[in-house]
């Protein structure tokens, strides 16, 4: 992925981005006072920089945190879990159909941001958005319940 531009975000762009990543995540501990925050523009969109690690992207003007971010958090919140057949299709981009799908946020809404974990070792496999709400993606036994926008091996991985 070739980077066109990167520079440091300015207090108004790091207000946003905290108070968007703030719904999800306690911002203060993840974004300490001293860090370097940097926005890179690419191909793909704007990614958002943590010290030089992807902390999110940017994707029709929302932001969602990036899987090596969520690698060092423990969520609960807007998380769903699927077996262990559905792996395979996530780690090629599939977006995440509802038979797959074992456990999910009771609080998640349709258009929410979301995080996808495997049943087994509960490891972020993509971040998406969500196209229905948790109790009914657990219920549901046909369509898709996740539109993927970020998953593992893709270029903002491999970034």
């Amino acid at each position: 992925m070739e980077i066109k531009r990167r520079y440091m975000l300015k207090k108004k762009e790091l207000k946003e981005l905290k108070e968007e990543l703030g719904n999800i995540f306690d911002v203060e501990k993840i974004i300490p006072k001293k860090a370097v925050v940097e926005k890179a523009v690419t191909e793909e969109g704007e990614i958002i920089l943590l010290d030089g690690t992807p902390l999110a992207m940017v994707n029709n003007g929302r932001i969602f945190p990036t899987l090596k971010f969520l690698l060092e958090m423990d969520i609960e919140n807007n998380r769903v879990i699927v077996d262990m057949g559905a792996v395979k299709f996530i780690a090629n981009g599939a977006d995440i159909m509802a038979p797959g799908i074992v456990e999910a946020d009771e609080n998640i809404k349709e258009g929410d941001i979301v995080f996808v974990v495997d049943v087994t070792h509960k490891k972020p496999l993509s971040v998406g958005e969500a196209l229905m709400d948790g109790k009914t993606m657990v219920e549901e036994k046909k369509g898709k319940a996740i539109k993927t926008i970020h998953f593992i091996g893709d270029e903002i991985w491999k970034m």
